[in-house]
């Protein structure tokens, strides 16, 4: 899984902003938190689920339930915009 081109992370005026430059999203922008920001990265580099889930487990104290939903939803999300590839 990666991030496709045409997304790009980039911080402004202390905000972290994921924004779009596909046609069909073009000027469109989502401000992500801190651990938005931290599995887009993980994505980015294009690291696996088990790898995203371990990062995260090890950057955060969180329960690995938790962190497996919190995943599954940043990934739906990307996933409905069209920001992932396999």
């Amino acid at each position: 899984m990666k991030i496709k081109s045409g997304f790009i992370l980039k911080e402004i005026a202390g905000e972290n902003i994921l924004m779009f430059l596909t046609p069909e999203l073009k000027n469109k922008v989502i401000t992500l938190n801190e651990t938005g920001v931290f599995l887009f990265n993980l994505i980015s580099e294009g690291k696996d689920r088990k790898e995203i889930l371990d990062a995260f487990l090890n950057e955060y104290d969180i329960d690995e339930a938790t962190a497996d939903a919190d995943i599954t939803k940043f990934i739906s999300a990307l996933s409905s915009i069209g920001a992932l590839e396999e």
